[in-house]
């Protein structure tokens, strides 16, 4: 099993200690994904720490302000690391408080840019408050408008209503341990109708814990609780999903 998109620098238990527990969990390879100026070279550390662990480097919406030439020299400087796999997580966050959406588009814009020019896919955050789209049909009009040709990753995916867009533009969908809570039926008939060939899963770690472990840490060992309900849902057995994640992120992160 893979995890597309974890934090391991963000954890509780020591970072040995985590990936260790995934291993033994049969979670072969994993994306550390950084969240801008503090955590990027941290994130692709971890990265050449550990056999299986890969890096993405970005600059999270919700820290778009801190955006800047210096910022977008350094991630381009490390997206050339043999470690980095993928550039983001970034994107539009309307849920919390932070950059206003002038930095975030501005942010988002420029690092997609930056994954054309290094040949890499690009790691989509899109969060709204409840109840509202505005977040995630904004990321759409942008990744329409700037990102053709570059792979587009819609991480923790939440917006079954665009399922059938994100089908058509061919961009794949990675559904966190929120599949997995009792009353995301939406997202589970989302995980169900995704064609194989677009379908990644992930922990978010230390965040999003599936309903087993709910409301504990989450790492990414807890990847698989989440691909035995999207297994589920979509009717194959486990090792049948594990198959087709695998062969998707390989392609996607060449590991």
């Amino acid at each position: 099993m893979i995890d597309s998109h974890t934090h391991l620098f963000l954890c509780e238990r020591p970072e040995g200690d985590v990936v260790a527990a995934a291993r033994e969990a049969g979670v072969g390879r994993m994306l550390n994904v950084g969240l801008g100026r503090d955590t990027n070279a941290t994130a692709v550390e971890g990265a050449e720490r550990h056999e299986g662990v890969f890096a993405a480097v970005g600059c999270h919406p919700t820290s778009a302000g801190e955006w800047d030439d210096a910022l977008g020299e350094e991630i381009a400087r490390l997206a050339a690391y043999e470690r980095v796999r993928a550039i983001g997580e970034m994107g539009i966050d309307y849920y919390r408080e932070g950059a206003s959406p002038e930095e975030q588009r501005r942010a988002f814009e420029a690092q997609i840019e930056i994954a054309r020019e290094a040949g890499l896919p690009v790691v989509i955050h899109a969060r709204d408050p409840d109840g509202e789209t505005t977040a995630s049909d904004e990321a759409f009009e942008i990744l329409d408008a700037r990102a053709g040709g570059v792979p587009v990753i819609l991480h923790c995916f939440l917006a079954p209503w665009r399922v059938d867009d994100a089908i058509d533009r061919g961009w794949f969908c990675s559904f966190s341990g929120i599949v997995t809570f009792p009353k995301s039926d939406a997202l589970r008939e989302a995980a169900a109708k995704l064609p194989d060939e677009l379908l990644l899963v992930e922990t978010d770690a230390p965040y999003l814990a599936p309903q087993p472990v709910r409301g504990r840490p989450n790492e990414p060992a807890h990847v698989v609780s989440t691909a035995e309900v999207v297994a589920e849902v979509r009717g194959v057995p486990y090792e049948e999903l594990e198959r087709t994640v695998e062969k998707n992120a390989r392609a996607l992160f060449g590991w």
